[in-house]
């Protein structure tokens, strides 16, 4: 079953990449704008969306610009009772959003990436319509097909995909699995890849459009490099205050 899953992911990878293209410059045209204006990309993911987010902001080989928004921000930054955090079902509100924006305090020009693989949790679908109301243009990454077979959950009826100035499908599944198991469940989630390499694609894009306009990138070395970390220091210091690096 390993070498299937294996497999199965590869050829999956494989597809993304193949039609992806077309929509990936689209969504990095919209990056590399915010940059040039200097702007910052804030990026909102919930549940295993988070690792997505992480792939966008503040690691080598990415953007400086960049902030990630997390649950875990009303705690950190918000003065909540860290108990806020073991309601399993707080990605599902979105009574907790219009804080997260607060906090984030997001300049006009910002740009907003949200990854959810289902696209129906109210917390990031509030998020887009939030950021869409304010003016920011909106990147997401979902799977479109999980997304259109399950209700939407947001009072508006509306799901994640329905803000998005660009949508980048990470062609994920029905139930994010890949292989079947006699009980009628499966296994081998997939959607962690699929978005972490089409974050990935949008990064190199992004700079690709800056170098081709004449803008150097400001992007992170790895700070286990000699002399990364003083260098990746100076260059956050012209975000100060609005990019925020912690250990979670």
């Amino acid at each position: 079953m390993t070498v299937s899953a294996s497999a199965s992911a590869a050829a999956l990878l494989e597809r993304l990449t193949e039609v992806a293209g077309t929509d990936v410059t689209p969504a990095a045209e919209l990056l590399a704008a915010s940059v040039r204006d200097n702007g910052v990309i804030q990026a909102f993911g919930t549940g295993h969306s988070q690792g997505t987010a992480l792939e966008i902001a503040g690691r080598a080989g990415g953007l400086v610009p960049t902030n990630r928004i997390a649950l875990s921000d009303l705690v950190q930054f918000g003065g909540e009772d860290p108990a806020v955090l073991a309601d399993p079902m707080l990605e599902r509100s979105a009574d907790v959003v219009s804080r997260l924006y607060e906090l984030a305090a997001p300049h006009p020009q910002d740009v907003f990436v949200i990854a959810s693989s289902s696209g129906v949790n109210s917390s990031v679908v509030e998020m887009a319509h939030l950021a869409t109301t304010n003016g920011h243009k909106l990147v997401v990454i979902t799977s479109l097909l999980h997304s259109s077979q399950v209700p939407a959950r947001h009072e508006s009826g509306k799901r994640l995909s329905d803000f998005a100035d660009v949508t980048l499908d990470n062609r994920a599944p029905f139930g994010d699995t890949l292989l079947p198991l006699p009980d009628g469940t499966s296994v081998g989630g997939v959607s962690s890849l699929t978005a972490g390499l089409l974050a990935q694609m949008l990064v190199a894009d992004t700079v690709r459009l800056l170098l081709e306009s004449g803008t150097e990138p400001p992007v992170y070395v790895s700070n286990n490099v000699p002399g990364g970390y003083e260098r990746n220091i100076k260059l956050e210091a012209l975000y100060e205050g609005r990019i925020r690096r912690t250990a979670g």
